[in-house]
């Protein structure tokens, strides 16, 4: 089977390194060092990053080849980010957060996994998100935090009813 492609921003990646992400942030990264998931990062994590401390700006580079497809905030995705700001999802401050989305959206990810419950994990946003996107031609977008990924039947909190 062919590995999911999960967009995952700054938040993800820094994640790795806060006690109360870190879990989660962790085993997305474990998989994508396994070929179960790809990591979808776009130019503007990578430039993000470059603020990061240098132990978060290791993590990235130290994933196998093939566990990270970068991916460029074109004008597609420009242009889809100015969307959903001038639609108000976001204020102009966070035009960041809208490329994160865009971008991950015109790259046709899979997912996104987010830490970011203000701007991207919200569903209101995430309705908001996708009436964009169909009215310009995308695909919906499913977005979830790294705790709602879970790639293993035997590690489901909750059983089937």
């Amino acid at each position: 089977m062919k590995p999911l492609r999960v967009y995952v921003d700054t938040s993800v990646i820094g994640g790795c390194l806060d006690e109360e992400y870190a879990v989660p942030s962790r085993r997305m990264l474990e998989w994508a060092r396994e070929g179960r998931i790809v990591l979808v990062v776009s130019d503007v994590v990578v430039r993000e990053l470059i603020a990061a401390p240098e132990e978060v700006r290791a993590i990235l580079p130290s994933l196998p080849a093939g566990a990270v497809e970068y991916v460029t905030a074109d004008e597609k995705a420009v242009n889809l980010a100015s969307a959903y700001l001038h639609a108000a999802i976001l204020p102009d401050a966070s035009r960041d957060d809208a490329v994160h989305v865009a971008a991950a959206t015109v790259a046709g990810a899979d997912a996104i996994c987010s830490w970011n419950f203000r701007h991207i994990v919200r569903l209101d946003k995430i309705k908001a998100y996708n009436e964009i996107n169909r009215a310009n031609g995308y695909g919906e977008v499913t977005i979830v935090s790294p705790r709602e990924v879970n790639l293993n039947e035997d590690d489901a909190d909750e059983k089937d009813v």
